[in-house]
């Protein structure tokens, strides 16, 4: 099948891969947009794996005040070179970055990260909601997915990201480590509020 260079060039606008790279995915996808950028994402994720034990000793910490004065937000992503760290689409996911921290409010950038209490009490919390309702067997299950479900809604890298809910933080970051070629981690944020404790 024929692929036209407005499909490509479309293509090249939603996903920012190279002319090359879209085109040999709509010749994979049969034509099929959505079907291409699939394989566009499956692709980038891949390349993110194989980068992800490479060293990231540069980059560059951002920092966004909200309008009103009440709301700060700095956030750390690191990357390979000094080269990517002033790229325009490096620049661009760090200080989109702070604008979702400062709107979503994360607790922490991986699961990791989270306190284990404070994953107890989520875990106890879901356990008693369905108490006495299921068999055992299915109550783990069940408590798993409640768990599974707070994770995304309280970790930075699984949240909806902020500019597109259809994906998550880390689906943005993976794309900006296939166009940039290198590693990029996000190291840490802080999120600062008025007349919030600083500890949850």
């Amino acid at each position: 099948m024929a692929i036209s260079a407005e499909q490509v060039r479309q293509l090249r606008e939603r996903t920012g891969q190279s002319m090359m790279e879209c085109k040999r995915a709509l010749e994979e996808a049969g034509g099929n947009a959505e079907k291409a950028v699939e394989i566009l994402r499956k692709k980038g994720l891949a390349t993110a794996e194989k980068k992800a034990g490479r060293a990231t000793a540069q980059g560059r910490i951002a920092s966004y005040i909200h309008h009103n004065g009440r709301v700060g937000v700095m956030v750390e992503v690191n990357c390979e070179t000094d080269f990517v760290a002033k790229n325009e689409h490096f620049q661009a996911f760090l200080n989109d970055l702070c604008l979702h921290v400062c709107a979503a409010s994360p607790l922490a950038v991986r699961r990791e990260e989270v306190g284990a209490d404070l994953v107890e009490r989520e875990r106890r919390i879901a356990r008693e909601q369905v108490a006495g309702k299921k068999p055992d067997n299915v109550i783990e299950k069940i408590v798993e997915g409640k768990l599974a479900k707070w994770y995304a809604e309280r970790v930075l890298l699984e949240q909806p990201f902020v500019k597109d809910q259809d994906r998550s933080v880390k689906d943005v970051l993976t794309e900006l480590i296939q166009k940039t070629g290198e590693n990029i981690v996000v190291r840490r944020f802080a999120r600062f509020e008025v007349g919030e404790a600083t500890s949850d």
